[in-house]
């Protein structure tokens, strides 16, 4: 951010501290008007075709950009990624375990990585497995939607689940 003496365009177009256009002039006139005015010339549009310039305090801008970067920051809400972790071998009643533990995730707003892992023998029956990932999904159809489908990543088959969307009718 270029400010008071460090703005060295020829033209600039300046602008008030209430708002007010004060036109096109050269950046010695407007950092004079800045000084008249006991306030700072602050370069906020470098890219416009003349730059725009704003006479204001700059501590005080400053001060709210960072206030806003802050709230926009506090609105904004990290999504993790959990993992459940199933064998093919799996009972019934661990699967529902499993499942529930997955809807609490999902309730608290995080995406859930379902992952079936196969070891040593196990790999000789990958394509009997697959419908264990598509019992998990359809347990939680009622809270979940399948992001990433079922697909087979070195020795686990992985599955990525999001929380359903609640539709806009009322």
């Amino acid at each position: 951010m270029q400010i008071n003496e460090q703005i060295r365009d020829r033209e600039v177009r300046v602008v008030s501290a209430d708002g007010a256009q004060l036109g096109i002039m050269s950046a010695r006139d407007a950092y004079k008007l800045a000084q008249e005015a006991e306030l700072d010339l602050v370069k906020i549009a470098p890219g416009a075709k003349p730059p725009v310039v704003k006479i204001i305090d700059y501590g005080k801008y400053r001060y709210e950009q960072n206030r806003r970067e802050k709230e926009a920051r506090k609105k904004q809400k990290t999504v993790e990624i959990k993992e459940v972790r199933l064998s093919p071998n799996i009972d019934t009643n661990d699967l529902n375990t499993k499942v529930s533990a997955a809807r609490k995730f999902l309730s608290k707003g995080d995406r859930v990585k379902v992952s079936l892992r196969f070891r040593g023998r196990e790999m000789a029956h990958v394509q009997n497995s697959k419908h264990i990932l598509t019992d998990f999904a359809e347990a939680l159809a009622d809270v979940a939607v399948v992001e990433k489908p079922p697909k087979m990543e070195g020795r686990s088959m992985t599955m990525v689940l999001g929380q359903k969307r609640q539709g806009g009718k009322s």
